[in-house]
């Protein structure tokens, strides 16, 4: 169950944001093994004087273009699934909407598995609840 957050500049238009969304998603499904059905993403916009980068971090030269993913999800996955996962985002976003791959940031936060609750207080994925 990956929980998606993306961060941009403001300024963009719906079919922008979709796109994005669908491209996150379509990598977690084709990477990750997410199950049909499990997206749950968080799309912010930033005004200029709330969004701040390097544009040269690591010799990467990025603009103000620049999409941070943060992906939080079970520590599941292998350093392959990983790298595949970063690199069907980046080349998913660079086909729809035209992101460039500089520009595609992401954060891989893991967490255990009974971090979890998908609604009414209930904890599925953890171990069963004692009286």
């Amino acid at each position: 169950m990956p929980l998606t957050r993306i961060s941009l500049r403001a300024g963009k238009d719906a079919a922008y944001h979709k796109a994005l969304v669908s491209g996150i998603y379509a990598a977690m499904r084709d990477t990750f093994a997410v199950p049909e059905n499990d997206l749950f993403t968080a799309l912010h916009e930033h005004a200029d004087s709330a969004f701040a980068y390097d544009p040269h971090y690591l010799g990467i030269a990025r603009d103000d273009d620049l999409v941070i993913i943060q992906i939080t999800a079970n520590d599941t996955r292998d350093t392959g699934q990983k790298q595949a996962l970063y690199t069907a985002i980046a080349g998913n976003l660079a086909a729809d909407p035209g992101v460039r791959p500089e520009n595609v940031l992401i954060n891989l936060v893991e967490v255990a598995r009974e971090n979890w609750s998908f609604g009414n207080g209930l904890m599925p994925y953890g171990p069963p609840a004692t009286p």
